[in-house]
C-alpha cells in the first residue's frame, strides 16, 4: 500500500482578489494525502473480453487500511483528520492495469457532527442506507467508497464538488470544496485541458449522490434523498410553533458551543434583523445556561461608510434588549465592495448571492484586520429559507403556490429531478451556501449557521403555511416575525424587537449606493465569472 502526500492547491491568483485578501487563515489545515487500496472490479464495459477473477472488499476494510496508513505517516492527526485522503482502486485485465482513484481535497476539520464520530458517519455514507445517513446531526460533507461506487453526502452549509478526470489508465473522481481547487489540481497533474467550470458538479444538499467509476461512458450520478421532512404536520398555534422552532435552534447552538474551545471568542454577524437577532439572543442565553462567560460574545455589525440602515437598527435592537455592551460596529470603506473579487471568491454569478457574499467578505475582512486570532462566527443564514420570507414578487419564476406547495423550495431549488436543476450548482440555498461559506473561509473563520441544521428545517417544513396564510403574501411575510418573536420570548424571557425585512446588502450600504459597486444587471456578473476562469 503506497502513500503519497499531495501539495495543497495554491491560493487563487486573480489580481482582483488580492484587493481584499489578507493574511492566511489562523489555523493551518494539514494537506490531503493519498492512500492506495487494491481490489478488482467485476464490470468494465470498455473491455468486453474481461475474464479476470472478481472479488469484493467492503468499505470498512478499505477504511481501516486507509486509516492505518494515515497513522503511520501522520501520527499527530486524529480520526476526523485522517478522512482527508485519496482512495485508489486497481483492476487487472490480463497484463493491463486500470487504476481508478478518488481524490478528496476537502478539509475534514470543517465537519461538525453532533451525535457520532466522523468515522461512524462515513461508514453510514459508505453503506448507502439513506435512513442511516439521515440520522447524522450537524453540518457535514462526506465521501466514502464501496467497491467501484463512490458515495457523497452533504448537509446544507458545506459545499462539495466533484469532477471526473479522464486518464489513459482509467477514470478518477476528484472531490473538492471549490471550483478553483479542481482547476489547480488538474493543472498540476498536466490535465488542465480537461477543465471547464461547467464540467464540475455540486453534490446537492440532503441527497446521497452515487457515482459509479466505470468509464466509457461515465454514467450519470444517482440521487437518493436522505432528508425528507414531513410537511404540514404541526398545528396552527403560533406559540407552540415558535417554541418548538426556537428551542430546536437553541439546541443546535448549544451543541456547537460544546464543541468549540471554552475560552474562544464568538462573533455574531449581526444586523438586528429577525434571524441574526434571534441567533444573538439564543447564543447569549445558551451561554448563560451553560455557565459560560458571555464576555466572549460580540455582535459585529457591518457599517459601510456610514451609508446603511443596519447600524442604526442593530443599536435599536440591543438598546431594547439592554445588551448594548456586546455591540461592535465594523466600519469599512465602500471600495471594499469589489464585484470581480466577490465573484472569484464565491464562484457564482447570481447577483443577489454575490451581493450578499460581498457584504460577508467585507465584514469578515474588517473583523480579521481588527482581531488576527479570531476563529468562530455564527450567523442567521437559512432563516429566510426556513420560514419562506423572500419577496415572491421579485422573482417572476415564483408564485405563492409554488413556494408553499414544494418541499424545501428555497433550500434546494426545483429538485434534482427537475429540468431546471443545475448539475453544476444544484439550486436554492444548496447553491447559495457559498455566499457565506466561501467568504468566512477566505478570511480564516469557522462559520456556523444553526438555521441550516436539518432538525431545524424539519420543524419549519412541518408548519402548515397554507392554513396559516390562506395563500396571502402579506400574511406569509408577517408570519416569520411572529413565530420567531414568540419562540424567543418563550424560551429566554427576552422580548425581541422585530423590524421590517431588508436584505443584507441593502441594510449595509443602501440600494442606491450599492448599485455603484454591485449593480443588479446579471450580465456583469456572468462576465466577471467567465473572466475568472478564462484567463
Amino acid at each position: 500500500m503506497d502513500i503519497l502526500r499531495t501539495t495543497p492547491p495554491a491560493p487563487p491568483t486573480n489580481p482582483a482578489a488580492h484587493s481584499i485578501c489578507i493574511p492566511p487563515p489562523v489555523a493551518a489545515v494539514p494537506p490531503p494525502f493519498i492512500v492506495t487500496v487494491t481490489f478488482v472490479v467485476v464490470f468494465l464495459p470498455c473491455f468486453p473480453a474481461w475474464t479476470g477473477q472478481a472479488f469484493s472488499q467492503d468499505a470498512s476494510l478499505t477504511r481501516n487500511r486507509c486509516c492505518k496508513a494515515a497513522r503511520e505517516q501522520q501520527p499527530q492527526l486524529g480520526a476526523a483528520e485522517r478522512q482527508r485522503r485519496v482512495f485508489g482502486t486497481v483492476a487487472s485485465m490480463h497484463d493491463t492495469t486500470i487504476v481508478r482513484e478518488v481524490v478528496d481535497l476537502t478539509d475534514a476539520h470543517r465537519n461538525l457532527i453532533f451525535n457520532m464520530s466522523l468515522a461512524e458517519a462515513t461508514e453510514r455514507v459508505a453503506s448507502g442506507d439513506v435512513a442511516d445517513i439521515g440520522e447524522i446531526e450537524g453540518h457535514f460533507a462526506i465521501v466514502a467508497t464501496s467497491g467501484h461506487i463512490v458515495r457523497m453526502a452533504r448537509s446544507l452549509q458545506l459545499p462539495m464538488r466533484y469532477f471526473i478526470v479522464k486518464r489513459q489508465d482509467g477514470p478518477a473522481l476528484l472531490i473538492a470544496e471549490r471550483i478553483d481547487q479542481i482547476q489547480t489540481w488538474l493543472d498540476e497533474q498536466g490535465l488542465g485541458d480537461q477543465f471547464h467550470p461547467s464540467y464540475t458538479r455540486m453534490v446537492p444538499a440532503h441527497h446521497l449522490t452515487e457515482v459509479a467509476l466505470l468509464g466509457c461512458p461515465d454514467p450519470n450520478p444517482e440521487y437518493r434523498r436522505f432528508f425528507d421532512p414531513p410537511r404540514n404536520v404541526r398545528g396552527t398555534d403560533l406559540d407552540s410553533i415558535g417554541s418548538t422552532y426556537i428551542a430546536t435552534v437553541a439546541d443546535g447552538i448549544g451543541k456547537w458551543l460544546d464543541r468549540i474551545p471554552g475560552d474562544a471568542p464568538i462573533g455574531v454577524l449581526f444586523s438586528g434583523g429577525i434571524d441574526s437577532g434571534a441567533v444573538f439572543l439564543l447564543t447569549y442565553w445558551t451561554m448563560l445556561e451553560r455557565g459560560m462567560n458571555p464576555a466572549r460574545l460580540k455582535a459585529f455589525t457591518l457599517d459601510i461608510d456610514g451609508l446603511g440602515a443596519d447600524l442604526r437598527q442593530a443599536r435599536d435592537f440591543l438598546y431594547a434588549t439592554d445588551l448594548e455592551v456586546f455591540h461592535e460596529p465594523i466600519e469599512v470603506p465602500l471600495d471594499w465592495l469589489d464585484l470581480p473579487a466577490a465573484v472569484e471568491a464565491i464562484e457564482d454569478y447570481k447577483p443577489l448571492d454575490i451581493q450578499a457574499g460581498a457584504m460577508t467578505m467585507a465584514v469578515c475582512r474588517g473583523i480579521r484586520e481588527r482581531y488576527p486570532e479570531w476563529t468562530w462566527l455564527i450567523d442567521g443564514d437559512g432563516g429566510d429559507e426556513n420560514l419562506k420570507d423572500y419577496p415572491i414578487e421579485e422573482n417572476p419564476e415564483l408564485t405563492i403556490r409554488s413556494v408553499l406547495n414544494n418541499l424545501m423550495l428555497y433550500h434546494e431549488g426545483w429538485g434534482v429531478d427537475s429540468i431546471k436543476h443545475s448539475l453544476t450548482y444544484s439550486g436554492g440555498l444548496s447553491r447559495g451556501c457559498t455566499r457565506g461559506y466561501a467568504a468566512t473561509s477566505r478570511f480564516g473563520f469557522r462559520g456556523f449557521s444553526p438555521f441550516m441544521l436539518t432538525r431545524v428545517i424539519a420543524v419549519s417544513e412541518g408548519i402548515p403555511f397554507i392554513e396559516l396564510t390562506n395563500w396571502d403574501h402579506e400574511r406569509l411575510y408577517a408570519l416569520k416575525g411572529e413565530i420567531v418573536r414568540r419562540g424567543v420570548e418563550s424560551l429566554t424571557g427576552i422580548t425581541m424587537p422585530v423590524f421590517e425585512k431588508r436584505r443584507f446588502q441593502h441594510g449595509a450600504v443602501g440600494h442606491d449606493r450599492l448599485s455603484a459597486s454591485l449593480p443588479d444587471e446579471p450580465d456583469m456578473y456572468r462576465k466577471a465569472f467567465h473572466a475568472v476562469f478564462d484567463t
